[in-house]
């Protein structure tokens, strides 16, 4: 009977170690998947140049991270920096990086409130643009925050 325990160890041990590659084989691989990056742009002077700049810093950001299926951008814009989104005033250049960011799927917010302060109705503003989730643009800057958004403010 001792000459026997040696070859049902090894038996058991064989089909333990079976059991188990079977059991690896099977089992879903863990999640490789990481998150998106999630960055809020906050544009509220009515300097061009900065504004200009943000646009700019918003395309290379996406090209950075490998495009959009990597990062979430939302763009928040108020105050005086929505005259600088009148679609019958816009600069080209503001404009046409505007434009691309949009392309590539960013969210565009105006704040109601500036909208309403300024009489600008969304259809005034450049194509693109939508309100502000919260009509106050610092509520929602500190809402989207809250959810884990990177603040950057060219």
């Amino acid at each position: 009977m001792s000459s026997q325990k040696p070859a049902l160890i090894y038996s058991l041990v064989v089909s333990l170690a079976l059991a188990v590659g079977i059991g690896f084989a099977f089992h879903p691989a863990p999640s490789m998947a990481k998150d998106k990056i999630k960055v809020l742009y906050h544009v509220d002077g009515k300097d061009l140049a900065t504004a200009t700049y943000a646009m700019a810093l918003i395309n290379k950001h996406i090209e950075a991270e490998g495009g959009t299926e990597n990062i979430d951008v939302k763009l928040v814009v108020h105050g005086p920096a929505l005259e600088l989104f009148k679609a019958d005033s816009v600069d080209p250049q503001l404009k046409a990086k505007l434009k691309s960011a949009l392309d590539k799927g960013i969210d565009a917010e105006m704040c109601q409130v500036s909208m309403k302060l300024f009489g600008t109705p969304l259809e005034k503003l450049v194509a693109g643009v939508q309100p502000t989730e919260h009509p106050v643009a610092v509520k929602r800057i500190a809402d989207l925050q809250q959810q884990g958004y990177i603040y950057i403010k060219p």
